[in-house]
């Protein structure tokens, strides 16, 4: 046990926690300290000025990260006949309809994203209290209610992250792996946070973005410079 100790001390001792870093310098840091002996997830969160309880202050979207995820994503989509052949060529990994609802409602659950066709709408409605605390639930806002479910799955195994604002004000999401090569890395979280920026509500008032930070997984977070970050 005292190595996993030793080595979350010298990460922390490399940085300073007073200190804004540019995007650039904080990936270069955290992949220099990723040293756990699995591939370390890299992840952003953003603190924003926002109230999401009132709905001009809800920020929610999806971006395609330029260099994906680094994870693999399993797609459900609930479609028929011929939209339901093309979500199957795309890469689909579960593809049904009225029968996926009630797998939903046993409690099969092995999926990641969930993607709709719009005429399909009133059967996944009914799992609403099953994916909406999730946040599984299709919305035709981020693209998963959509008639091109071909497109949506590819989007979804290529590296389109979704992300919601939760009740504090943060969002949050995995933006890639410490095995990503440093470029890569820093314009997935330039993605990002631009992303989130140009999500911001007609409501928010006041400084929109107020704090963001990097993390691996095993290792200390580091403030982002906000200024120029996308």
């Amino acid at each position: 046990m005292a190595k996993p100790g030793k080595r979350i001390r010298a990460a922390r001792e490399a940085i300073d926690r007073n200190k804004f870093y540019s995007v650039d310098e904080a990936v270069k840091i955290l992949k220099d300290n990723a040293k756990a002996k699995f591939d370390e997830s890299i992840e952003i969160a953003m603190n924003l000025g926002v109230d999401p309880r009132h709905a001009d202050q809800m920020v929610r979207g999806v971006v395609s990260l330029p260099n994906g995820t680094g994870r693999s994503v399993r797609v459900a989509v609930f479609a028929k006949d011929a939209k339901a052949e093309e979500a199957k060529e795309a890469g689909a990994d579960i593809v049904g309809a009225e029968d996926l609802m009630e797998k939903i409602q046993e409690g099969f659950m092995d999926f990641d994203r969930v993607i709709a066709t719009p005429d399909m709408m009133a059967v996944v409605g009914r799992l609403g209290k099953v994916l909406g605390p999730r946040g599984l639930m299709p919305n035709p806002k981020v693209g998963t209610v959509t008639p091109n479910v071909a497109q949506a799955v590819k989007d979804s195994k290529g590296g389109a992250v979704e992300f919601r604002v939760e009740k504090a004000g943060i969002v949050h999401a995995g933006v890639g792996k410490a095995s990503f090569g440093a470029d890569a890395l820093a314009e997935n979280v330039k993605a990002f946070i631009e992303a989130v920026n140009k999500a911001k509500p007609a409501g928010s008032k006041g400084t929109y973005v107020k704090k963001v930070s990097l993390s691996s997984t095993m290792g200390p977070g580091l403030k982002i410079e906000t200024s120029g970050a996308a």
